[in-house]
């Protein structure tokens, strides 16, 4: 499995992605990692004991940050739900929408299981924070992701 390392003010989140279980939507994310989409985008939503939010392209410019969780990459990706993997647990990675098939860029890391439950078969779980997953705890609204390095095997 390909893992990436989430580079964070607050440290450094290893993922291991859910490549079999999504595959279109780790590819996309790779792809926009790769790209350096998501360098300087902040965590734009967090809600303690349920998920810290990111990915937005307006949450990288103050003058547009108000409009902050509701860009994306200019296309939508389907929702794949119906792997093994779709279970909302602790540091699992999801993709954020604004109803099925309308996800993009925009991603999530559970806090816990508390509170995520009916997120399962609703949004694609493609991979969990295998290192420093305690660092989910530390993230506060507005902290940058500074880049997302991709690990190929």
């Amino acid at each position: 499995m390909s893992k990436a390392i989430i580079k964070t003010e607050k440290g450094d989140m290893t993922v291991e992605f859910y490549e079999k279980d999504a595959p279109n939507t780790v590819a996309n994310f790779k792809k926009l990692a790769k790209e350096g989409f998501y360098d300087g985008v902040t965590f734009h939503r967090v809600i303690p004991d349920f998920v810290i939010q990111g990915g937005c392209p307006f949450s990288k410019d103050p003058a547009t940050a108000f409009k902050a969780g509701t860009g994306g990459p200019g296309y939508h990706i389907d929702c794949e739900l119906t792997g093994e993997n779709q279970y909302h647990d602790r540091g699992v990675l999801s993709m954020a929408h604004a109803g099925r098939n309308t996800g993009g860029s925009q991603f999530f890391v559970c806090h816990s299981r508390n509170n995520t439950a009916h997120l399962d078969r609703n949004h694609t779980c493609f991979g969990k924070v295998i290192e420093n997953v305690d660092l989910v705890d530390d993230i506060r609204q507005g902290d940058k992701i500074l880049s997302v390095e991709i690990l190929e095997d």
